[in-house]
Formats: structure tokens, sequence, C-alpha cells
């Protein structure tokens, strides 16, 4: 998103990306421990609870998130620019990771009875693909706001793919165990719709990410890039051969 709206901050807009991954990480170290998932992989490797305790683990995910806001502050100050438009930035990364709408409320759900969806993976997951393209703008000197539903969109878009590896994939192919969501009660959109049905949602919030592609310099380059991704997430087992 940023190099799609000229990428005049390229150090600047690198960091962002960097803080959002931090914090991704930050979420699946805690998301792996025996209070939510307990899951024994995750990348191909034993978790980090499982590999050196809980809590180690803990104090892992914990640093993960200041490093993530110390990534971020260290590029502003090198670049006049960067300080102007660090505010808007970690305001940005902020409301993703936090509540009521952030990674954090989206983990919380797991712990309802009943849990809406689409609610769900929007805060879960689409949360920080909404930081990521609002963060890219806003670190190119563009207005966050109109890229928020680009965002907002692939991210749900990715979790409805994951919910397909789940349900369709190897561990082997995954480098985490499958299955968890229907062994763990965890919303998934396989089991609320159906294979078929959520291979179309998959294909439809695709489209509507690509329609709500902002105007600027680079959208041609940035909407293929969004399909081959999306292609390439689509579980080799449902992907529909070459005409």
């Amino acid at each position: 998103v940023a190099l799609a709206c000229g990428d005049d901050e390229p150090g600047l807009a690198d960091a962002a990306a960097a803080s959002i991954e931090l914090l991704h990480c930050a979420s699946l170290v805690h998301d792996d421990l025996p209070a939510f998932d307990d899951a024994p992989l995750r990348r191909g490797k034993p978790t980090v609870h499982k590999a050196y305790g809980e809590q180690v683990a803990l104090l892992t995910g914990d640093a993960l998130i200041v490093l993530a806001f110390q990534v971020l502050a260290q590029a502003a100050g090198r670049s006049g620019v960067g300080t102007l438009r660090l505010p808007a930035l970690i305001g940005i990364v902020a409301a993703a990771v936090g509540a009521p709408d952030g990674i954090t409320a989206g983990q919380a759900w797991e712990s309802e009875r009943e849990v809406p969806l689409s609610t769900y993976q929007q805060a879960k997951t689409g949360a920080l693909f909404a930081a990521a393209t609002a963060a890219g703008a806003c670190a190119a000197g563009q207005s966050p706001e109109p890229w928020h539903a680009l965002g907002a969109r692939l991210g749900e878009a990715y979790q409805v793919a994951d919910d397909l590896r789940d349900v369709v994939a190897s561990s082997a192919e995954l480098g985490k165990p499958t299955g968890r969501d229907l062994a763990l009660g965890r919303p998934n959109a396989v089991h609320r719709l159906g294979l078929a049905a959520a291979l179309r949602h998959l294909e439809t919030l695709v489209g509507a990410a690509l329609a709500a592609i902002p105007p600027c310099p680079g959208a041609d380059a940035l909407a293929a890039h969004i399909r081959a991704e999306a292609g390439r997430l689509v579980p080799r087992e449902l992907a529909r051969p070459a005409a």
C-alpha cells in the first residue's frame, strides 16, 4: 500500500510493517498457550511454551509487543517527516491490537458461548490487515481512512482461507495442528457455512477487497498482488484447475 501511494518514506513503511508483524507474532505466542489453544506446534516447530515453559512464553509475547512500538519510534526518529507521522501510526497500530475492535477483542470472543462469525473474524484477523493497509498509506503521507475497508475485507478473507486450511489441509503443510477449531469449539466458516459456501464467501471477500482499493498511482499493481496472494491462500486440495 505504501508503494502504491508513492512510498516517500520507505524506512517508515518498513518499520510499520515490522511492528505489525511483531504484534502478530506476540498474539500467536499467547494464542498457543494452554489457556487458549494449548498448541504444540507453530510453523513446524515447538511453540514457545512447549520449548521454554509458560512463564517465558508470557514474557516473550509481552516483550514482542513492546518491541513493536520501539521499532516504530526508532524509524520515525531518523526522519523529520517520520516524526510528524508517528502519532497517527501509533494510533493505527495500537487500535488494531487493543479493545474494543482489535485482536485482543477477537481473542476474547473465543471465551464466549456464542460468537458472531464475521465480527470475530474482523476483530481477530481483519484488525491487523486493516492496520497494515492504513499504516502503509499513513507512512507514505496519505490519509489512512480510505484504506481501512480494503484491509478489513482482506483480513476476513484471510481468516476464511485459514478456516478452509484447518479443515482440508495437512498438519505438515501448515506447520501446525489441523482440526483445532472443531476440537476447541472455535468459530470456523466451513463449519458454519459448509465447504462450498465458505469457498464462495472467500471469493466474494477478495472481490470486495479489490473493489475497495482507493484511487492511487499503484492501484493496478496492488490489485495484481492481491489476486496472486489470494490464489496462494486457497488450499491446494480446493484449487481449481486451469481451464
